[in-house]
């Protein structure tokens, strides 16, 4: 049985680098055929590439639809779906408030009338979608789509689909951290994915043990600034607030069947909180979830206390459903 490790650099989210690994008799076939699907889904998904077709959208912004290509309506008809079902607290068109903060080359707190301004054009609701003509549109000028929420898990859902076809059955493909399996490892054994302590580098919180899931994470510690009071500004902004989301959260990992369905359930529970996050999660049978609140105390959901296994000095709480 061959085993093969491919590694590429794409820019669906911000020069993500993808590793792949694969086993059995097609698998250096089907690597290649994976890094050329990447390529493709690069191609159409990235807001950084001006004839993406998420970058035409976003130009044609209150004045005309467009058409696309299966892929990008499929996803974008999710990402509504995850906005419409948790009432805007993960936002498929926050775009421009992305933009605004601008993680990649600002340190500062943008203006709050700024700020104000810009979340008008944050609305879910707004982007139109035509299943027969399979377009899709914004209806207000300045409106953008971010994909960086749901973009990376319909990636890995896609790439596993291209492992399939070859008939990999052991596989696995990690995107700037966003892991999605097929199958277990040769032998039969789980993956081991590990799940990175928000606070000290190098290290982790534990691994989780899984076959045929997707495993994602979102946290505070990915990108951020310090302000000028010392407060920790992170990447993930709250649609409603305009701010990053203040939830008591710092690091949600979702383990899921589907890594679209895990990427975007761990923005809109750091988003969400606890609670809020909790009853969320209810609406999906299978998904589970480990956090890590702004105490460090680590949080377990019940179905997968036998899949977790902690670092040495990491205390974990099941999370009562």
């Amino acid at each position: 049985m061959s085993r093969t490790t491919d590694t590429q650099s794409v820019n669906l989210g911000m020069n993500t680098e993808m590793t792949h690994r694969a086993f059995g008799k097609h698998a250096e076939e089907a690597l290649r055929a994976v890094a050329g699907e990447a390529v493709r889904l690069e191609q159409m998904l990235s807001c950084f590439i001006p004839g993406s077709e998420i970058s035409r959208i976003n130009r044609s912004a209150g004045i005309q639809c467009e058409k696309l290509s299966l892929d990008t309506y499929e996803l974008l008809s999710l990402a509504v779906h995850f906005s419409s079902f948790c009432q805007g607290l993960f936002d498929v068109t926050i775009g421009p408030l992305v933009a605004l903060w601008d993680y990649k080359n600002s340190y500062e707190i943008p203006d709050e009338a700024k700020i104000r301004r810009v979340l008008a054009l944050v609305n879910y609701a707004d982007l139109m979608l035509d299943p027969y003509e399979k377009t899709a549109g914004l209806q207000k000028v300045g409106q953008s789509i971010n994909l960086g929420g749901i973009g990376k898990g319909f990636a890995s859902d896609k790439l596993l689909e291209v492992f399939k076809k070859f008939d990999v059955t052991s596989a696995c493909t990690n995107i700037g951290g966003n892991v999605a399996v097929l199958g277990t490892k040769p032998d039969g054994s789980p993956w081991r994915v590990g799940i990175r302590h928000p606070r000290q580098e190098g290290r982790l919180i534990g691994a989780v043990s899984v076959a045929d899931k997707g495993v994602v994470t979102s946290g505070d510690y990915q990108r951020y600034f310090w302000d000028r009071n010392g407060k920790r500004r992170h990447h993930i902004l709250n649609p409603h607030t305009g701010y990053p989301a203040e939830s008591g959260l710092i690091s949600v990992t979702i383990v899921a069947d589907s890594a679209t369905t895990a990427d975007a359930l761990s923005t809109l529970f750091f988003v969400a909180g606890i609670e809020k996050g909790r009853k969320l999660l209810a609406n999906f049978p299978g998904a589970e979830v480990i956090l890590v609140d702004s105490e460090l105390q680590v949080y377990v959901s019940q179905g997968l206390k036998d899949c977790f296994q902690a670092d040495k000095g990491i205390r974990t709480n099941i999370l009562n459903s």
